[in-house]
């Protein structure tokens, strides 16, 4: 019996040992509810190990796991969405999103990263999986790599967000 470890597992390793926390904080973006949240690491984590049977290297590793594991969240949210259609909404509805929770002036720095997490949890798929990759310091090509749209499409949605992000955060005070 052959107990050498094969490539598929070899690849899977490497590429879990490199891009697990990215994994984790990208199931976190995806899924606001802590247990589902860990239950989406194991399926992306499952779905990345049979990718490596049939990835030929056709992209880098890096984006082939975040097509993977981008690929896997979004029918999470998909399946999620068919329960609840009603909550999520389109980049342009994002200045609404962001309106305070009767903040103090004293607002620790947590709080408005748990808002900002709140605010990306309630964008579509689409304008959410951007926004991930680009909070992960992916760059506008790499992006696209992972979700078929051109550079430039990424970039322009990119700058819009960035924008109505902190415009929206600016006008309630939450900046400085």
């Amino acid at each position: 019996m052959d107990t050498a470890p094969k490539p598929q597992d070899e690849a899977y390793r490497e590429a879990a040992r490199v891009y697990g926390g990215a994994i984790e904080r990208l199931a976190r973006g995806y899924e606001a509810d802590a247990e589902l949240a860990r239950d989406l690491v194991q399926d992306i984590h499952a779905e990345l190990w049979r990718s490596f049977a049939y990835f030929e290297g056709q992209c880098s590793v890096k984006s082939w796991v975040y097509r993977i594991a981008h690929n896997v969240a979004v029918t999470h949210v998909q399946t999620a969405l068919r329960r609840k259609p009603d909550e999520l909404v389109g980049l342009d509805a994002l200045e609404e999103l962001a309106a305070p929770d009767d903040v103090a002036a004293t607002i620790a720095q947590h709080q408005l990263r748990r808002r900002l997490l709140a605010t990306v949890h309630r964008l579509k798929p689409a304008d959410r999986q951007v926004m991930l990759l680009y909070l992960e310091d992916l760059t506008a090509a790499e992006v696209g790599d992972v979700t078929g749209l051109s550079a430039g499409a990424v970039a322009t949605r990119i700058h819009r967000l960035k924008t109505l992000l902190a415009e929206a955060l600016t006008d309630k005070g939450d900046l400085q």
